[in-house]
């Protein structure tokens, strides 16, 4: 294993340290760890917080800014942050509005942000919950009870962060989350694996023949491991899984702040059907050119075509990684006008800045 890195136990701190030195709107906080935006939110705006394991930047750091997150809490390589860290987080970027913790569907992050929102509950504050969980592939992994959370949470932290901007109230952004995540489907693969620093070898080993289909973000195991062909063949079977697997039903937990308590919600997720209009992301998971990914983006936009889905906005680059994996995902989160119009708000942040 060769990597840009001194000590394993260092790399968290070392590499954040290099991140707010090149993007000073943002703010580093020590013992504990998180990272907030330099200009403070406007008074009783809502808090957006996210985070989770580092190895998959930009996410969630990257995504901190005006438009976007409030705060961003970050643990050490695919192992949560610590639920410290989010309430001194919360605490911190709290304008007066309360906080909405946005989280991705696994058993660490799930736990430690439940437990934030019941400490930060019992301060009296004003907190929301709201799950990611848009992964098709499997119904349980290594890591999570459940849909992994993967790619479409940066679509929801964008969509999400310009409405909380646009001054939407805690309950709506509760529902319009809601709404977000019951509508994103998400599939990935990979060609090789990733190596984390700390175990110095890669998570699996494929042959020159092989991919690994529906694999998670922090290497666990998809569907089944499969021939790999080409790029078209793998987005054609890719997109099918998109379509074929969407529809399932499937529990979450929500937040009751009325009677702080959690309650399990059955929430039925619709396959996308044609005349649906989406947001699609091809994301790089590591190592894969940019070259290749507008190749795949070039397929899966004639495979939307032909079932008749309407590719409203994109994305195409790295946004939710998994170290140096050498594959893809792709994502396609169905909008309406509401959501693209909140889509196309101004957002300034290190890893995704448009509009004024």
């Amino acid at each position: 294993m060769k990597k840009l890195i001194n000590q394993c136990e260092t790399i968290l701190d070392e590499q954040l340290q290099g991140f707010v030195a090149a993007h000073p709107q943002c703010v580093l906080h020590q013992s504990p760890t998180f990272i907030t935006r330099h200009q403070p939110l406007k008074a009783n705006q809502v808090a957006l917080i996210s985070g989770g394991g580092s190895g998959h930047e930009p996410m969630h750091a990257g995504f901190v800014g005006q438009g976007m997150l409030a705060g961003a809490c970050l643990g050490e390589i695919f192992t949560s942050p610590t639920p410290d860290q989010m309430l001194a987080c919360a605490i911190q970027v709290d304008s007066g509005a309360g906080v909405l913790f946005l989280v991705k569907n696994y058993t660490g992050d799930i736990l430690n942000f439940e437990t934030a929102t019941e400490l930060y509950a019992d301060t009296g504050a004003n907190v929301g919950f709201v799950v990611s969980d848009d992964d098709v592939a499997v119904k349980d992994s290594l890591y999570t009870a459940g849909r992994r959370g993967v790619a479409n949470t940066v679509l929801m932290e964008k969509i999400l962060g310009a409405a909380a901007a646009q001054g939407y109230s805690l309950d709506a952004l509760e529902n319009l989350g809601a709404k977000l995540n019951n509508h994103g489907h998400s599939i990935g693969v990979a060609l090789n694996a990733c190596t984390v620093p700390a175990a110095g070898q890669p998570s699996f080993t494929l042959t020159e023949q092989e991919m690994e289909f529906g694999v998670g973000i922090h290497g666990e195991p998809g569907i089944e491991r499969r021939p790999y062909v080409d790029l078209n063949t793998t987005v054609e079977q890719m997109f099918d899984t998109l379509i074929t697997n969407g529809d399932y039903e499937r529990t979450l937990r929500c937040w009751d702040r009325p009677t702080s308590q959690w309650q399990e919600m059955t929430v039925h997720k619709k396959a996308l059907q044609a005349g649906d209009r989406v947001i699609a992301l091809v994301n790089n998971l590591g190592s894969v050119p940019l070259s290749e990914l507008y190749a795949v983006y070039g397929k899966l936009s004639q495979c939307c075509q032909a079932y008749g889905i309407t590719i409203a906005r994109n994305l195409v680059g790295s946004y939710c990684t998994s170290l140096d994996m050498q594959g893809i995902s792709i994502t396609l989160l169905k909008v309406d006008d509401d959501d693209l119009a909140l889509w196309d708000f101004p957002v300034n942040t290190p890893a995704l800045r448009w509009g004024e």
